[in-house]
């Protein structure tokens, strides 16, 4: 995806309990297909552990001969990780690697000195019309690889841990949590996992984390006896301990690890701990220094 600023809804005093550090309404922004929520960056919060971005997409339903067009465009010093819960999505990428996004798998593209990217609805599903709805989040590098080697993983469901308990059902996507360790490789200690509870069922946030989160995508929960609503960001403060009761079937994605060694900047699709090197990205995306992404055409200009 690609990242613009927005302003910051005026929050009201919500209850929370006192682990609960910040609660970020994410705010809408419309791409003209859809709309997505954004939580991170947020004028409070720059980063969770890692994670400097966090878009909901959707849900919304393209009618057929409808679609997602995300046209090439570049990014530097972070990596993207798209994670559905339902539809498909086209990956290109000037690496050369080209592949269907679909439900429940990790896809995870590296950009450290630089790649470009389309994201586009699947012929098939574009002929036939189908809904949209998922999270894509930038993780930010840390600084001594933040020029690593551009790259693309892709873990699918059958390889990715999974927690399956009477109503209780988790998807480790990155790192480890609740005793299961996803194979996902990252440059950084950080997790994430898709966690779905029915109602009434509860799951703990491991207070190891150096720094966690619990974004309610869907349903209404309980934490110390407040409730929230989805959609929103709830940041926790280290060291307590947390259980998140499911009020109403509700989906959610716990999400942090380490923090870096000092903030970022960001800047369209570009981060990094060096503002001289978001420069030269501009420059370099405005000269066509970037590889081209095979079988695309269009790019997506450098915003004014």
């Amino acid at each position: 995806m690609s990242w613009l600023p927005a302003d910051d809804p005026i929050l009201g005093h919500a209850p929370s309990c006192d682990a609960l550090e910040l609660m970020i309404i994410p705010r809408v922004r419309d791409l003209g297909d859809f709309n997505v929520r954004r939580a991170l960056p947020h004028g409070k919060r720059q980063m969770v552990g890692p994670f400097i971005f966090f878009d909901q997409m959707g849900p919304a339903q393209f009618l057929a001969g409808q679609g997602m067009d995300v046209r090439p465009h570049p990014h530097i010093g972070l990596a993207t990780v798209t994670y559905l819960f339902d539809g498909a999505v086209r990956h290109r990428d000037s690496e050369g690697n080209a592949l269907d996004i679909l439900p429940g798998a990790m896809n995870l593209m590296t950009a450290g000195r630089g790649i470009a990217h389309s994201e586009r609805t699947p012929e098939v599903q574009r002929s036939s019309g189908q809904a949209m709805f998922g999270i894509q989040s930038w993780v930010a590098l840390p600084a001594s690889l933040e020029e690593s080697d551009p790259g693309f993983q892709h873990f699918g469901t059958d390889v990715l841990p999974t927690v399956e308990d009477d109503g209780v059902f988790a998807r480790i996507v990155a790192g480890s949590l609740f005793g299961k360790r996803s194979p996902v490789k990252g440059l950084s200690e950080w997790f994430y996992a898709e966690v779905r509870l029915a109602a009434g069922k509860s799951a703990p946030l491991d207070a190891d984390h150096e720094e966690r989160a619990v974004y309610v995508v869907e349903g209404d929960v309980d934490v110390a006896g407040d409730r929230f609503a989805g959609p929103q960001l709830l940041i926790f403060r280290p060291g307590d301990r947390i259980t998140i009761t499911a009020l109403t079937n509700a989906r959610m994605m716990f999400l942090g690890g380490d923090a870096l060694e000092g903030p970022r900047h960001i800047w369209w699709n570009f981060v990094s701990s060096r503002k001289e090197r978001i420069e030269q990205a501009k420059e370099d995306w405005k000269q066509g220094r970037f590889d081209p992404v095979p079988d695309e055409t269009e790019f997506i200009p450098l915003p004014q």
